[in-house]
């Protein structure tokens, strides 16, 4: 098994690197090609949690996933995450855990790593993966709503598949908002209204626990990654948003229980039953119509799913043995 630090996982791969990989896993998802129960969370003292995030994936035709023994696909793996939402305040990541990848063979642990980094970039290249085929092309003016880690890592992630020309930022704290904007050279708005408006991309990255982004607020056109809130008591964005959009999503089994919005515009009637919310993998794979029209306004939403760190882990693990960096640790 090789050990990876957070340093040596940045230094490994980019956002753009995980594009492809990821894209082609999210097809395998929507084929249901995937095992993946929900994620685990469990409450610990404050407002901390610890997440458990485990599955498998059946390798992707074509993508070049590593193998184990035997032509069998290394494709499981367990994400454990301690959520410390005051950790940056200490200069230290709100995620801090480990991910684990195991050989499909031998079920032999083969890659140990640091998993805020993993995280961070994985969920960056999803983003990328969804905007390449939502948003629309011309797109480039850049809002960014949020201030931490993901708020950092969108950034390059929009750039990587859009010619982005624009940002704009908010966050809550005017001193981090400023600091942030001074790091990577971006504008500033006064409220979250006054930057959506006239953004071609509209990144939501918060850990908001009441929604600040409304249909009102959106424009004709404009397409909305919705990242941050992954968990049920969470809400970044009001329910109205759900049904007047094309509202797409990385996992519907995820959806259904974990996006506050979505229980929301469920429990008022806002949509039915039969409701259509398309998983990327469909849109990617044509089997469902994504953008349909230049004025029609776009939202993935993103809960993040355990195949989309499996499908990162392998194309690291395949950078990792042609480098030879890690440490080495035998677990036969």
């Amino acid at each position: 098994m090789r050990i990876l630090s957070g340093a040596q996982v940045a230094e490994l791969v980019t956002t753009a690197d995980l594009i492809e990989p990821i894209a082609a896993a999210m097809v395998e998802v929507s084929r249901g090609n995937v095992e993946m129960p929900l994620r685990s969370m469990v409450k610990l003292p404050g407002s901390n949690f610890m997440g458990i995030m485990a599955g498998h994936l059946g390798a992707p035709a074509g993508y070049g996933v590593p193998a184990g023994h035997g032509g069998v696909p290394a494709g499981h793996g367990v994400k454990v995450l301690s959520l410390f939402p005051e950790n940056p305040a200490h200069g230290r990541s709100s995620h801090a855990g480990l991910f684990l990848l195991f050989d499909g063979a031998t079920g032999l642990p083969v890659l140990c790593m640091d998993a805020a980094v993993l995280t961070a970039i994985r969920t960056a290249a999803s983003t990328a993966v969804a905007s390449r085929v939502l948003a629309r092309p011309d797109s480039r003016v850049l809002a960014i709503l949020g201030l931490g880690e993901q708020a950092h890592s969108h950034i390059a992630a929009m750039r990587a598949v859009h010619p982005i020309e624009r940002i704009i930022a908010w966050g809550r704290d005017r001193a981090k908002l400023d600091a942030f904007a001074r790091e990577n050279k971006v504008e500033v708005a006064a409220s979250a209204a006054e930057a959506v408006a006239g953004a071609d991309i509209i990144v939501t990255a918060t850990p908001a626990r009441e929604p600040f982004l409304s249909a009102a607020m959106l424009q004709p056109g404009q397409h909305v990654n919705a990242v941050g809130a992954s968990v049920a008591f969470m809400q970044e964005m009001t329910a109205d948003i759900v049904a007047a959009t094309r509202f797409v999503t990385d996992y519907r089994a995820s959806l259904e229980p974990q996006a506050a919005e979505v229980i929301a515009a469920r429990r008022d009637g806002l949509i039915g039953p039969d409701h259509d919310i398309p998983e990327i993998g469909e849109i990617i794979a044509g089997t469902k119509p994504g953008r349909r029209s230049d004025r029609e306004i776009t939202v993935y939403r993103s809960l993040g799913i355990s195949a989309q760190d499996l499908a990162a882990a392998h194309a690291i693990l395949s950078r990792v043995e042609a480098a030879g960096i890690g440490t080495v640790v035998d677990m036969a």
